[in-house]
Order: C-alpha cells, then structure tokens, then sequence
C-alpha cells in the first residue's frame, strides 16, 4: 500500500484546511488501518465500523440506481462522520464538530479523497507490475506454438431458386 507517510501528511493537511476536523483516517477496504490522526478514537474500531457502513452504503447506491459510491455523511448531536471513496482500494473517514461548514467539509472531504485515492491505487499498480515482472522472469521461456491448423476445402452448394407468390407481406396492408 501507498506509504503511511504519504497519506498521514494528507490527513494532516485535511484537518488544516478544516480547523474543525476532529479527527481523520483512511482505511483499506479490507478495514485495516493504513493512516490515521484521531487523537481520542481507536483508530481500528472506527476503521471496521467505517468498512461495515461501507457495505451498506455501496449496496444502497446500487440498489437504487444512484452508481458508484461516493460519499456517506452521519450527522449525530456532536458532530459529523463522513466517509469518502479513496480510489478503488481505500476510504477516507474523518470526524467533525458540529459547528464545521458542511460544504467545506465536503468539498475537502472529497479533495483529500481523491489524493489518497491517487496515493494507494499508484501503489498498488505498481505492485501488480512488479509482480508480473516476477512471474515472467521466473517463467521465461515462451509459450508452445499450437499445432497449425488444417484446412479442408469449401466448396459452395446451388441454392435452389426463389418463388414469389405475387404479394409481399412486408409492405400489403389490408383495409
């Protein structure tokens, strides 16, 4: 995965940009935890409550026709709970008071996500290449050739000639 740095140094700008922020971390699909600022919070528990509410939320989006998932905002008496798509293999969760600027909470809500999206998802094909590479080069020799092909020969069969039987059912139209 994309480097623990790297993604906490975006959660980091992400709670300067919103002074609100409570708390912010990003999380692999699979519920580990791959950064995280949440001075007061088990990061682990929030990481697996946010792959839970995850399920729901993608199943939800599909099953009414809304597409992707993008985004799942919880307004509770304190504050604000968002969860963002990070790429195709990590989400974004950061907590709020209730005083925050809910656009600009989404706006860089969804900036931030988009970042770390960028930073996993690089990641993780560039681990995919690497070990494609490694399959090749433990396996260089090439593929057999299949045995060629033998060919018969075509020949072409008289059709019998068309009849007309004096209307065409295409285009007659009876009154």
């Amino acid at each position: 995965m994309a480097s623990e740095a790297e993604i906490l140094d975006e959660l980091r700008r992400l709670r300067a940009r919103v002074p609100q922020l409570t708390g912010a971390l990003a999380a692999g699909v699979d519920g580990l935890v791959l950064a995280q600022d949440t001075p007061g919070v088990e990061p682990e528990r929030v990481a697996a409550l946010t792959v839970t509410a995850l399920g729901v939320a993608v199943r939800m989006a599909d099953a009414t026709g809304q597409g992707d998932f993008r985004e799942l905002i919880v307004r509770g008496v304190y504050g604000y709970v968002a969860t963002y798509a990070a790429g195709r293999g990590a989400v974004l969760t950061v907590l709020a008071q209730d005083r925050v600027h809910v656009g600009r909470l989404l706006l860089e809500g969804r900036r931030a996500g988009a970042r770390i999206g960028e930073l996993v998802d690089a990641e993780a094909s560039a681990a995919a290449e690497a070990i494609a590479v490694a399959e090749e080069q433990a396996d260089p020799a090439p593929p057999a050739k299949a045995p060629p092909k033998t060919t018969t020969a075509r020949t072409r069969t008289a059709r019998a000639p068309r009849t007309t039987t004096g209307t065409n059912a295409r285009t007659t139209t009876e009154s």
